[in-house]
């Protein structure tokens, strides 16, 4: 079983899952992407999975059923283009032999879900959309930052080998932020290393795994005293009033 990152627009990942015959891809923003390494590897796809309705998500959905005919599965609470297969947390997808969960993730869209594979060739696979990043997580559009702490602390249970799928090339910028947060972190600080090569080298960032993100993710490492002071003496006020998840949030929004 092959798992490929398909770049899409400046900095999307349309996920690609193949067993050299069929293949599955997530939030396919674009079309022409997905075409293109159908055509290259010689794949059917059987089926697209949707993580919310964020247009650089779904805009590649219509011409794909049409050509293919394969099923779409998407959130339930959330306008998406029809028809489609409305899921809820606890429903489970088989494609290509495999079970894909079902789980809410609210926060960055009112009605975000995930699709996780604990069973994969290899390590279990999470397909996260917009809501955990590498080193960061996705801001708050319609979800409220409870909500979204909630997602992450979710997330951030399953099993440490999970590989994280998530839908943007973000990595970079969002270790920048992590070292201003935890300047002291010695494996954010190698990974920020390692992620420069890849970078270099013109190779992506992701996956990254659940592990990995518990020790450099500063959405998940709020029970660190250094990172709530960091925190604090970013904005005391807003510490006090709203929390450090939604502060932490807000400081992301305006760093550059």
């Amino acid at each position: 079983m092959k798992l490929i990152p398909l770049p899409a627009f400046a900095d999307n990942y349309i996920w690609m899952l193949h067993d050299g015959k069929n293949a599955l891809v997530v939030d396919p923003g674009e079309a022409q992407p997905v075409f293109d390494a159908l055509q290259m590897e010689g794949l059917q796809l059987q089926g697209i999975l949707v993580t919310h309705h964020h247009a650089d998500h779904t805009e590649g959905i219509d011409a794909l059923r049409e050509a293919s005919g394969a099923p779409v599965f998407g959130p339930a609470r959330e306008s998406m283009p029809e028809p489609i297969n409305r899921m809820v947390n606890g429903d489970c997808v088989r494609i290509l032999n495999l079970n894909f969960n079902v789980l809410d993730v609210p926060g960055h869209t009112a009605g975000h879900i995930a699709f996780y594979c604990p069973t994969a060739e290899g390590n279990p696979i999470l397909f996260c959309g917009d809501t955990l990043f590498s080193a960061g997580c996705g801001r708050l559009f319609e979800g409220t930052a409870s909500q979204m702490q909630t997602s992450l602390q979710l997330l951030a249970q399953l099993p440490g080998s999970t590989r994280v799928c998530c839908a943007h090339e973000y990595t970079m910028a969002n270790l920048q932020f992590a070292m201003e947060v935890e300047p002291d972190n010695d494996r954010l600080i190698s990974y920020h290393r390692d992620c420069q090569e890849l970078r270099m080298r013109g190779l992506p960032t992701l996956p990254s795994n659940i592990a990995l993100e518990r020790q450099i993710n500063p959405f998940l490492r709020l029970e660190k005293t250094s990172i709530v002071q960091s925190i604090g003496r970013f904005d005391p006020t807003g510490c006090l009033q709203n929390g450090a998840f939604a502060t932490l949030r807000q400081w992301k929004n305006q760093y550059r």
